[in-house]
């Protein structure tokens, strides 16, 4: 039963990040802010739906779920947590799940993003490997970072390009 805990917490963290990013994106609007086109976003979205079904079908499939959860995942996982609110709160209203670029906006440069310019992505290719091994559903956690790695690839210069063609608008 804990394990459909967990699951259920992940879930829920994801739709009040969604809640998040939907009110930030009605903050960045009003202030003129640009939702750049993204066909990829779709693909992104699925694959963390995805994703998480794959976990807990996976984990039930293997008849893991009443083993005792593995404490070294567990702790990497709560870690990235930490890391991800770390992430969202740096960049505050202007943390979203799209692209979108407010004209004139300075670069956050705060927090780990002062570290390197998109933590945030890698820390879900780390959960995208690390939840799956606490559900013990490995398959996922082979299949989904390499999804992730592929969506990036072409998310991030899409998201650099944005920023720079918006950013002395």
């Amino acid at each position: 039963m804990i394990y459909v805990w967990v699951w259920l917490a992940v879930v829920l963290q994801r739709l009040g990040e969604l809640v998040i990013a939907r009110r930030n994106e009605n903050w960045m609007k009003s202030k003129g802010a640009i939702v750049v086109r993204e066909p990829l976003y779709k693909w992104i979205v699925l694959t963390h739906i995805f994703f998480l079904v794959f976990v807990i079908v996976e984990g039930f499939m293997r008849h893991r779920l009443s083993a005792s959860i593995p404490l070294i995942p567990l702790v990497i996982f709560i870690l990235l947590q930490i890391l991800r609110v770390w992430c969202l709160q740096s960049l505050g209203r202007f943390w979203n799940t799209k692209i979108i670029v407010l004209p004139g906006a300075c670069l956050k440069t705060s927090g780990p993003y002062r570290f390197f310019k998109h933590p945030n992505y890698v820390i879900v290719g780390l959960e995208f490997i690390v939840l799956p091994l606490i559900f013990y559903a490995y398959i996922t956690s082979i299949i989904f970072p390499v999804l992730h790695l592929i969506l990036m690839y072409y998310r991030i210069p899409k998201e650099e390009q944005a920023l720079q063609t918006y950013k002395n608008a």
